[in-house]
């Protein structure tokens, strides 16, 4: 498989397994006797967690081989993964507010949630790091700051998983006090499909942004030698 059949394979994978992990949802999970019908944003709203905690993951190996190699191609992979994993994390934020605020009556700017803090926090981090690739001055310098940025960044995505445990929070966790999992095996079950559809859909943004990112680069390498070209 060339490259360029990679980002439409794992995009078509990935539409698939969602539209089959959408209908588990809708039609297969049993409803929630208690929270109702918005229980159901359970399945996209963790995912996209999860979606988003593995791009950063991404950042962080593609940021340390930055730094151990200087390579071009690292430095774009985590470019890319930090864009779709904001967008996640953007997504898991939106619907965790629109979950809340029915099932708990909970308004974020009124009352303080550990879990909801330090993702917001972590979502900050990763913003910060797109905001130093677009305004610092390109090159070397540059790249290298922004890959410590993405891989001390990360150190939020263990405080925000174990939030629940070190502070009081209205966030479940999703064991219960035995260690079996909190979830029925129906609701375990679509929740674990929509993970993964989740995840290979984000594995082909990430293939996409990386080609736009690439096409970008080599138009700017263009139009810079056609530039010197004409200055000689």
């Amino acid at each position: 498989m060339t490259k360029h059949r990679l980002p439409y394979a794992l995009t078509a994978t990935g539409v698939v397994t969602l539209l089959g992990a959408l209908a588990l949802v809708f039609f297969f999970a049993p409803q929630d006797a208690v929270q109702g019908p918005v229980q159901r944003i359970f399945y996209v709203h963790v995912s996209a967690a999860i979606a988003g905690f593995a791009c950063f993951g991404v950042v962080v190996v593609a940021s340390v081989l930055h730094l151990v190699r200087t390579g071009a191609a690292s430095d774009r992979l985590a470019r890319a993964a930090a864009q779709v994993g904001l967008v996640m994390l953007t997504v898991n934020i939106s619907m965790g507010i629109v979950w809340a605020k029915p099932i708990w009556g909970w308004d974020p700017s009124q009352t303080w949630d550990a879990r909801f803090t330090t993702t917001v926090v972590l979502w900050l981090i990763y913003a910060g790091y797109l905001l130093v690739r677009k305004f610092a001055a390109p090159g070397r310098q540059a790249s290298r700051l922004a890959a410590v940025v993405g891989i001390f960044g990360f150190i939020d995505v263990p405080i925000v998983y174990f939030s629940v445990q070190w502070w009081r929070t209205l966030h479940p966790s999703l064991r219960a006090g035995n260690g079996q999992p909190a979830l029925p095996a129906a609701m375990l079950l679509t929740f674990g499909v929509t993970a993964v559809a989740m995840l290979i859909l984000t594995a082909a943004l990430v293939s996409v942004r990386y080609s736009i990112e690439q096409q970008a680069e080599e138009q700017e390498s263009r139009a810079t030698n056609a530039s010197l070209e004409l200055a000689r």
